[in-house]
């Protein structure tokens, strides 16, 4: 598989003593209160440099802000590092932030070891849920901050070399419950990172082949049920919608369904849907040059499913899942889609095709119609649907639509516990009207307005009546710069809130 888990041991223990006595780095977490009460937090000259730069205005203790100093002899390490956390130290995203912002320095420092200590009596206040929480969280936040891209590290971006990690906590029932945070942590945030070297891998080398290639070894690897439609078994099913937007490519296109059966005696089964454009030009409807490198990101979705899969296949949770992603290139050519055709698609509706760079739609439409086929009663779609969505939102927030509040508000809560921006935007009826076509049932196409809305009503017109969540990452699948712990380039966003969603509002237990 393209990522490699970054192989990290933890250990925790009540004293430092036999506790990894070769750590490059100390870590204590604080906050300005500590600093103004002056009590120890690490060692007096330690803290007495710290308060110096506190008092300059050079640290402030504010979350996602980490000061690291020699320790010149003082305690064993050779460095020591103080981790703001501004507040109340309870929110989990609070300790996702703060472990974050370790990530640059520690690659900067070369830390193959580091110690933490631990806020032991702030910990014992909190129920065994939060500080599961919590320490999933840090987890989450340092491994994504120490995240550099495997298929192409510059010297300019440095590989991380972080080994062991300490733990020094002393309380058996939240050392257990920190223990079990962690588990969680890791395995989420080596699914994002799975998610972003998938987004991150350019397009010649990830043809809708490779990417099926890909989700079968992922099945191997992790027992799951993996079936792959190429271009023969589309035609025969009659995947009009992933035909006509692969046809211009000399990459065919591939329908990818990876299954998960954790809970055989229910007849609920979960569809997630990604989109899969390995690249986009946008076809005859052809994108302007600038900036379209970018548009290797176009199957963000895809990476976003088979991130929650990999997780899935290490937690075996007792629910049923049916990962489906339409795979395709959209390029133009002589035998590409135009403007003006008319498409049958796999669920049987026609939609008439305005615009070839409404395309991730197109392809949508029959990934829901497979996963439905394959037994999905409710479905969660991710895709890079639409430019117009970053309008609305920026690059901040996903959109999500639904036509079913009580499955939107379950995966509103845990997209907020996992630490995402979600934002839902309306679908009221009269919006249907934009999809109005005079010659098919559809088009692909809503004009200026309500861009985002009108995406997202044309993939729901294929939901058949299921409850269905539509996630846009239009505007969070990539970033163009370093941004706290997303790296540059693809961001895995929607790993976290699929796998919290999976983890409590189906039932499941791990």
């Amino acid at each position: 598989m393209l990522w490699t888990e970054r192989m990290i041991r933890w250990e925790i223990k009540s004293d430092r003593d036999g506790l990894l006595p070769a750590a490059d780095l100390i870590t204590v977490f604080t906050d300005r209160k500590a600093l103004d009460d002056r009590r120890l937090l690490l060692h007096s000259e330690l803290d007495r440099e710290l308060r110096d730069r506190a008092n300059l205005g050079i640290y402030t203790s504010k979350s996602g802000e980490a000061e690291f100093m020699p320790t010149l002899g003082l305690v064993p390490e050779k460095y020591a590092a103080y981790a703001g956390i501004e507040g109340d130290f309870r929110p989990a995203k609070k300790w996702r932030v703060a472990a974050g912002s370790l990530g640059k320095s520690l690659l900067q420092y070369r830390i193959r070891k580091m110690t933490f200590l631990l806020p032991t009596d702030w910990l014992v206040g909190l129920s065994s849920a939060e500080r599961q929480e919590v320490s999933q969280a840090f987890m989450e936040g340092l491994l994504l901050g120490l995240y550099r891209r495997q298929s192409a590290a510059a010297e300019s971006r440095p590989e991380a070399v972080l080994e062991e990690i300490g733990f020094i906590l002393n309380h058996e029932e939240a050392a257990n419950d920190w223990d079990e945070g962690l588990r969680r942590g890791y395995e989420t945030a080596n699914a994002v990172c799975y998610a972003r070297e998938l987004t991150n891998e350019p397009a010649n080398l990830l043809t809708p082949e490779r990417l099926a290639e890909e989700a079968r070894s992922l099945a191997a690897h992790y027992g799951l049920d993996c079936l792959i439609y190429d271009e023969k078994d589309a035609a025969t099913e009659g995947m009009g919608g992933l035909l006509a937007v692969g046809r211009g490519s000399i990459n065919p296109p591939r329908m990818i369904v990876l299954r998960h059966n954790g809970n055989p005696d229910s007849k609920e089964t979960l569809g997630i849907i990604g989109k899969g454009i390995t690249f986009d030009t946008g076809g005859i409807s052809l994108k302007k040059a600038e900036g379209m490198e970018e548009m290797i990101s176009d199957m963000g979705g895809a990476a976003a499913v088979l991130g929650a899969m990999r997780a899935v296949g290490e937690r075996k949770p007792a629910a049923n899942i049916v990962a489906v992603i339409p795979a395709a290139e959209n390029m133009p050519s002589g035998s590409a889609f135009k403007p003006g055709d008319v498409i049958r698609m796999y669920g049987g509706k026609t939609v008439e095709v305005l615009n070839t760079d409404a395309e991730g739609r197109i392809v949508l439409a029959d990934g829901l119609t497979t996963a439905i086929r394959h037994g999905a009663t409710r479905l969660i779609d991710v895709a890079t649907l639409t430019g117009a969505v970053m309008h609305a939102l920026g690059d901040w927030s996903t959109g999500v639509f639904s036509n079913a509040e009580g499955m939107l508000q379950s995966f509103l809560r845990s997209a907020e516990r996992a630490g995402e921006y979600v934002w839902p935007l309306p679908t009221f009826p009269e919006y249907q009207s934009l999809l109005k076509s005079d010659v098919a049932d559809l088009k692909n196409h809503g004009g200026a307005w309500a861009g985002a809305i009108a995406g997202a009503l044309f993939v729901g017109a294929f939901a058949e009546d299921r409850p269905w969540i539509h996630l846009d990452i239009g505007g969070t699948a990539w970033m163009w710069s370093d941004r706290g712990f997303e790296g540059k380039g693809g961001t895995g966003v929607m790993v976290r809130s699929l796998l919290e969603y999976i983890r409590n509002e189906t039932g499941a237990s791990e």
